[in-house]
């Protein structure tokens, strides 16, 4: 087992900044002290004051892989997340083939194993008919149930609601859900298409994929949960009138029903559309300055538990269309924690808020076993960074597969020096490392 001996880091862990050594040992972390200079190891760093983080662990992403390859695939996208501090991810079912099947889910293990360079997890996907196939999922191999409550099609959508019901009474996880009512679209989508045709102006992707279609299915969805005790995780809020669906007066450990910001409802608001068209068409949709102040007030207060990507890359063939034939979604996980960073430097969150929100509230909210915290005994996925080391995105920096983001041209003040994935060393000064695949994700339930 190789050893790496972590000098002089500004650790940010649990609520404190400290400057400490650190000592990985294999996998591990075997030791974090103020003097640890004496110790040996395989390898010595210096971190010069730089500051040391706990991997981020991202709750929602889509790596493409099997059968939409040209997008990402799980190789190509996470040496992107790795780059970025990313060193757990969760992936969702919407590949092809829907991910329906015990089987099928296994087939996507297979494949992490040998491709990815971060730590891993991947959702169980839900239909209209699987329910006997979700049960079952085993709770400690598996991140999650995922439930498209709107914004999908074929029966990756699951739109009845007696089958619903089925799944939030009888499945034992924790469901992730992404909430928008689909009647309300299919209303919208005809009423716009009347209006403009083919041409819809992308601004009105927020009126087409409306508040009130958000909350409708948000609530309906908190509603069941509290119905029958399930454990409800709603992906991506934004919108500020959903935010009075949760809780913040009790710790994360107690709740049942939480919710996920993701960054570009962070960074973005309507009046980004004239500039980056469709590069920034989500769904949900990316709304207005009062829902996205709402939102990241939101995080800052523990009603929003965690903060994610949903990384989604396409190609800029497939984007650059017009409104109805644009698919959503975009790339984001290498540049996910540079993001918030840029966040701390306007003085809008502390680092301790950004390292809760990107890797504690992840484990403690799926229960991961070992990881999303700087402790002795813990998993060493671990980033470090420069928060005065800035540079600017480019098409020749880009490392998602698609080759484009929406960042581009986006001068961040911090970089991301080196991540350690499961005590390897995978990204350094911009090298990628691609002989340690990561590990898959255990589960404390």
């Amino acid at each position: 087992m190789k050893s790496t001996l972590i000098l002089n880091a500004k650790i940010v862990n649990e609520g404190k900044v400290f400057e400490s050594d650190l000592l990985i040992n294999g996998q591990r972390i075997e030791k974090i002290d103020s003097d640890l200079q004496s110790h040996r190891a395989d390898s010595v760093i210096d971190a010069q004051d730089n500051y040391l983080l706990p991997g981020v662990i991202d709750d929602q992403v889509h790596f493409r892989e099997p059968g939409l390859t040209h997008k990402g695939n799980i190789f190509t996208e996470s040496r992107a997340a790795v780059a970025g501090g990313i060193t757990s991810y969760m992936e969702m079912p919407n590949t092809v083939p829907p991910v329906f099947t015990q089987a099928l889910l296994e087939d996507k293990y297979r494949i992490a194993s040998k491709n990815s360079l971060a730590n891993y997890s991947f959702f169980m996907g839900s239909s209209n008919n699987n329910l006997e196939e979700v049960l079952k999922t085993d709770l400690k191999n598996v991140c999650g149930l995922k439930i498209f409550m709107g914004s999908s099609t074929g029966n990756l959508l699951v739109d009845d609601p007696k089958t619903v019901e089925g799944f939030f009474s009888k499945f034992p996880g924790l469901i992730a859900a992404h909430c928008e009512h689909e009647p309300t679209i299919r209303k919208n989508n005809e009423e716009w298409k009347n209006k403009f045709g083919e041409d819809v102006p992308i601004q009105e992707h927020q009126n087409i994929r409306s508040e009130d279609a958000c909350y409708r299915s948000s609530s309906f969805a908190v509603d069941l949960a509290k119905k029958f005790g399930t454990k409800l995780h709603i992906l991506h809020i934004s919108t500020a009138k959903e935010i009075s669906l949760f809780d913040n007066s009790i710790p994360l450990e107690k709740k049942k029903i939480t919710a996920e910001a993701c960054v570009h409802h962070l960074w973005f608001n309507e009046k980004d559309y004239e500039k980056l068209g469709t590069k920034i068409k989500w769904n949900p949709a990316i709304k207005t300055e009062k829902d996205q102040h709402a939102i990241f007030q939101a995080v800052l207060d523990n009603h929003i538990d965690v903060v994610a990507t949903d990384h989604a890359p396409h190609t800029l063939e497939e984007k650059n269309n017009s409104y109805f034939k644009a698919p959503s979604g975009g790339p984001l996980v290498q540049h996910s924690l540079v993001a918030l960073l840029e966040f701390y430097h306007q003085k809008k969150i502390s680092l301790e808020k950004i390292v809760e929100k990107m890797s504690h509230h992840p484990s403690i909210l799926f229960q991961i076993q070992d990881r999303g915290f700087i402790r002795e005994g813990y998993f060493a996925d671990l980033v470090l960074v420069d928060l005065h080391r800035p540079w600017v995105v480019s098409k020749e920096n880009i490392l998602a597969k698609c080759g484009w983001s929406p960042f581009e041209g986006q001068r961040f003040s911090s970089s991301v020096m080196k991540t350690w994935v499961s005590g390897n060393m995978v990204y350094a000064d911009g090298k990628i490392m691609e002989t340690s695949p990561g590990l898959r994700l255990q589960f404390s339930r």
